[in-house]
């Protein structure tokens, strides 16, 4: 086959460093999640949606057939993380955790995710943030230690 074709779908997490509420004005979190949408677009990850409450951000996307999960995830904290720090003064200590999650979707999932995402600050009316991701980690069946899942 001369061509190489991928269509792989992932859900990634990651929060504030410490969970602080960085994120809280609306306008700026919108604004964010425009620019994570745009550093992915660079990436030739498509982005299909980013959102997220004012400690963390969950991002869908499809991984570029050249682009690895650790090389995305790394450029768009790098990247957003640059990018908050000049929008005031208050963003200056800004950073993500040096964690995250990532986690397989199926392509009949992508309208479930979608809306799972789109929904976040309704769901974290309810839900914590580690419990959330907790529960990720469980769905996934992925073993973890409470000692370092969060920093």
């Amino acid at each position: 086959m001369p061509q190489s074709l991928a269509k792989i779908l992932v859900h990634t997490v990651f929060s504030t460093k410490a969970r602080r509420p960085f994120l809280r004005d609306q306008a700026l979190r919108e604004e964010l999640h425009r620019y994570l949408g745009g550093i992915l677009a660079h990436l030739d990850c498509q982005p299909i949606i980013a959102g997220g409450v004012e400690d963390h951000v969950h991002l869908l996307c499809a991984l570029s057939r050249t682009c690895n999960a650790a090389d995305m995830v790394k450029e768009v904290k790098r990247g957003s993380s640059l990018w908050l720090k000049t929008k005031g003064p208050d963003l200056r200590d800004f950073a993500w955790q040096n964690g995250y999650g990532i986690f397989s979707v199926g392509f009949s999932q992508v309208g479930t995710v979608k809306e799972y995402i789109a929904g976040q600050e309704e769901h974290h009316r309810k839900i914590s943030f580690q419990d959330e991701f907790r529960q990720l980690l469980k769905r996934y069946e992925i073993e973890f230690d409470e000692r370092y899942v969060w920093d």
